[in-house]
């Protein structure tokens, strides 16, 4: 019913051959491939090169291709995470200019699904981040429509942190708002990259979007998070969120991973589920990463065929 795979981040220091040749010899059907340009990353998990858009070329297609039939693995999507409405319009547009590239290395490769962030400027309110949208995004998804690629936004607010201060660098970070993007832009092509994490910790229901969303799920990551109380009545909700939460391997936080696949076995989605690792438990050395992995693996597995 659902294909299980991970997110590459986490295997930043491996080439694509040996994030595919793991995946194969652990039993996962497929991985998110990590798109960024070559360089410096700006933060954790980001700036991995898993796939070069910018030097993708029918070769190296071809030599992907034989890899992912010779091991039985397939790509489940292409993940590059920017922030396309970053306050500084240079940034933006390499941002933008990158992400129309992982796009059309999607639709060379025939991978279906590119997931990334909606951005905003977290010094403008919502509303003044709306009227960017109207006007950077629509394009996006009539290019990426053009080459037969959906779009998933993830709804991760990117508020983490005091230089993240004070509204986040993505937009996408509830109902309400997803709504709002969706009558702006109704094609179908552009939806969802739903992580029931994020959620958790602006105590909102994880359950209920995989209902009221449900036409617009096109990848799922699965990524857990613990609220710790004593932390939270000692700082309060606006204090920077890692002051009071963590992320977690699934089944160490507080999503209750029963409901959340009933409600997704329920929507009629049946693309693959990806494991997002972010918890820093798991990162003292490789075989802790391997481990976290793996870890997660053998949970998830219990509500997969």
């Amino acid at each position: 019913m659902h294909d299980l795979g991970f997110v590459s981040a986490i295997l930043a220091d491996r080439t694509v051959e040996e994030v595919i040749d793991f995946a194969a010899l652990h039993q996962f059907r497929c991985v998110e491939l990590m798109c960024w340009p070559e360089g410096k990353a700006e933060r954790r998990y980001a700036g991995v090169t898993h796939i070069n858009a910018d030097t993708l070329d029918k070769n190296r297609v071809d030599e992907l291709h034989r890899l992912l039939q010779e091991k039985n693995i397939y790509i489940s999507g292409l993940g590059y995470y920017p922030n396309p409405l970053d306050p500084d319009p240079e940034k933006a547009k390499v941002y933008i200019d990158h992400l129309r590239q992982v796009i059309k290395a999607a639709a060379l490769l025939g991978v279906k699904v590119v997931n990334t962030f909606i951005g905003r400027d977290y010094t403008k309110s919502i509303q003044e981040n709306f009227d960017r949208f109207e006007k950077v995004w629509p394009d996006i998804i009539q290019f990426a429509d053009s080459n037969g690629i959906k779009i998933g936004i993830e709804n991760c607010p990117m508020f983490f942190t005091g230089d993240e201060w004070p509204g986040g660098k993505n937009l996408a970070i509830s109902p309400a708002i997803w709504r709002r993007m969706f009558e702006t832009i109704p094609n179908k092509n552009f939806g969802l990259n739903y992580d029931p994490s994020h959620m958790i910790w602006q105590q909102m229901d994880y359950v209920q979007p995989l209902y009221d969303f449900k036409d617009r799920l096109h990848h799922i990551h699965l990524k857990d998070a613990k609220v710790y109380k004593t932390k939270l009545d000692q700082v309060g909700i606006l204090a920077t969120p890692l002051e009071y939460h963590a992320p977690k391997l699934p089944g160490l936080g507080d999503v209750h991973w029963g409901n959340f696949f009933a409600g997704l076995t329920d929507s009629g989605y049946r693309g693959p589920v990806c494991i997002e690792v972010e918890d820093r438990a798991f990162e003292g050395s490789p075989a802790d990463i391997e481990a976290a992995i793996l870890t997660s693996r053998n949970y998830i597995s219990q509500f997969l065929r």
